[in-house]
């Protein structure tokens, strides 16, 4: 039994040691560059300090609803006057940065030029912005990603926002459903629309998979997409979750578009 013990234990630190050796090997080969910049850094896909410095973080003080960000601090339990005027399908929502030049390029390398790898560092910065419903053991969470329309995935090949929601998944052990939302119909890319052709557009567009018709009634759902501009697209894909029977819904995003003429006062 000892000699059993010993071999497993050798063969584990064989292990350690290989891995240990292949990341050498790789770090050489493909030195770790800044994300956004391509400066040399430490860790892969991370921001070098200029950059970092450069991204409009999300903290507090921010609306404890919407996540909109306070230019003051205006009180912890403050909800901002938006919310009070129109409060929305989900319960709250919050976002890593603004969606300013940074967070556009890097958004722009994981949904359009193929930096998958990005989706992992990406996820990290949301499952903080997110922490404070994703650390509460007691509610049993589902992570979902905004669905594309299917002609719109095959040319894409990818959904960033499913890449984005696996990553926060794995990372926090959650159930992970990527299908779980269908979007049934194609509808005209949202840049460009005023906030009522954005609400217009994707009105009814997203449906439940009824393969979890039975599964997510008094369930808590962690819904996630890349960028929130008005937020029609997450207001469709809540309402269509509420109205399967979600008990809580949670939104995170990478990036979020405030301009400067609608920050909350």
């Amino acid at each position: 039994m000892a000699a059993k013990d010993t071999d497993c234990g050798l063969l584990l630190d064989m292990s350690q040691k290989t891995r240990g050796i292949l990341s050498l090997i790789t770090t050489f080969l493909w030195p770790p560059v800044c994300a956004n910049c391509g400066r040399g850094i430490c860790d892969s896909n991370h921001l070098c300090g200029g950059c970092w410095q450069e991204m409009h973080w999300v903290d507090r003080p921010f609306c404890p609803i919407s996540g909109v960000p306070y230019p003051y601090d205006a009180g912890e339990d403050i909800v901002s006057p938006a919310v009070l005027a129109d409060p929305p399908a989900y319960d709250k929502a919050r976002c890593v940065a603004l969606y300013d030049a940074t967070a556009r390029a890097l958004v722009h390398k994981l949904k359009y030029y193929d930096r998958t790898d990005l989706a992992v560092s990406m996820g990290d910065w949301m499952v903080r912005a997110g922490a404070d419903f994703l650390a509460d053991s007691s509610v049993p969470l589902v992570v979902v990603p905004v669905p594309l329309y299917w002609r719109r995935l095959i040319g894409r090949r990818y959904n960033q926002a499913a890449l984005l929601a696996k990553a926060i998944a794995d990372q926090k052990e959650l159930a992970y459903w990527p299908d779980c939302l269908v979007r049934r119909r194609a509808t005209r890319q949202q840049v460009g629309l005023s906030d009522e052709e954005r609400e217009v557009n994707v009105r009814g567009a997203f449906r439940l998979n009824e393969t979890y018709r039975h599964s997510i009634s008094g369930r808590s759902v962690v819904l996630i997409d890349d960028v929130m501009t008005t937020g029609a697209t997450i207001e469709a894909c809540a309402r269509a979750l509420r109205r399967a029977g979600a008990a809580q819904i949670f939104v995170i995003v990478f990036a979020r578009v405030v301009e400067s003429g609608r920050m909350p006062i």
